[in-house]
């Protein structure tokens, strides 16, 4: 059975959904008894990172974390038709068996985009996806097709994705990436100059920012905020948060046009209809 694609309302307009907004531990950590982990504030609890690009000619994901599953049920989520990375981290890729349903659906392996070197972890850590051995039953293996990706633009259902190189400590290489007048830049700790100029125009920023004191791997919240403050966004979602941060007070003391992000957020694309 085949399900038709899940479509936004214009042609020109996608939506972005925050699928889970926090650390790789999520909030609350387990053990933890500090204020942010034991609140009853929803928008303190925190999944794994992810995205749901809801786009004119289907659903496309940015990264599979472990909350995969319960993210997709919460959400609602019938189809996904691509997958898109960031980089390799388990928190980013360890949910991916969880797309073992959709080519049922899409009578076809889903597409995964991604750099040589993610392609490389996930072969490795899904081996038996990738197995010339005969499954014993359909639907025993997620079908999956990879898509090498690099810097250059490239066209996912119809839709311009754009990666933005960034630095994710002082030797890990990630990708944001920006889908019209929306760019998506976690687990970063530097955004180049040379990338800061693809996101010239951006509208909508989501940018990580795991606490208050500096990280070696992330920005905390001030570095953030100046990256903001560059990109010149109308509005800013900082993610990838952790229980350092609690929602209400933290946003208090953010800037006007930035606040966190929480785990179910949507946030309007205005898509570029330029062409490759």
């Amino acid at each position: 059975m085949t399900f038709a694609p899940e479509r936004s309302e214009s042609a020109d307009i996608g939506t972005a959904v925050l699928l889970g907004t926090g650390t790789s531990v999520g909030v609350p950590a387990i053990g933890c008894d500090c204020a942010v982990c034991q609140s009853n504030d929803p928008k303190n609890q925190r999944l794994r990172c992810a995205v749901l690009i809801r786009l004119p000619g289907g659903t496309v994901l940015i990264d599979t974390p472990p909350d995969l599953r319960t993210q997709l049920l919460r959400e609602r989520v019938r189809l996904v038709h691509s997958v898109v990375y960031t980089h390799e981290h388990a928190d980013h890729v360890f949910g991916l068996d969880d797309l073992r349903l959709f080519p049922f659906r899409l009578g076809a392996p889903i597409p995964l985009y991604c750099r040589p070197v993610v392609e490389e972890a996930i072969r490795r850590s899904y081996s038996y996806a990738f197995s010339d051995r005969q499954p014993t039953h359909p639907g025993a293996t997620p079908k999956l097709e990879i898509r090498s990706i690099d810097e250059s633009p490239f066209d996912v259902i119809g839709t311009k994705f754009i990666p933005i190189p960034m630095k994710h400590g002082p030797h890990f290489n990630v990708l944001g990436f920006r889908i019209g007048d929306f760019a998506y830049c976690t687990d970063t700790n530097e955004i180049p100059e040379s990338s800061m100029e693809k996101l010239a125009g951006v509208q909508t920023l989501v940018v990580g920012a795991l606490r208050y004191e500096p990280h070696p791997t992330h920005f905390n919240v001030e570095q953030a905020v100046e990256a903001s403050r560059r990109v010149g966004a109308t509005r800013t979602f900082l993610t990838h948060v952790s229980h350092e941060l609690d929602y209400s007070a933290t946003n208090e003391a953010l800037p006007p046009g930035i606040e966190l992000a929480y785990d179910g957020l949507n946030i309007p694309i205005r898509l570029s209809r330029t062409t490759f």
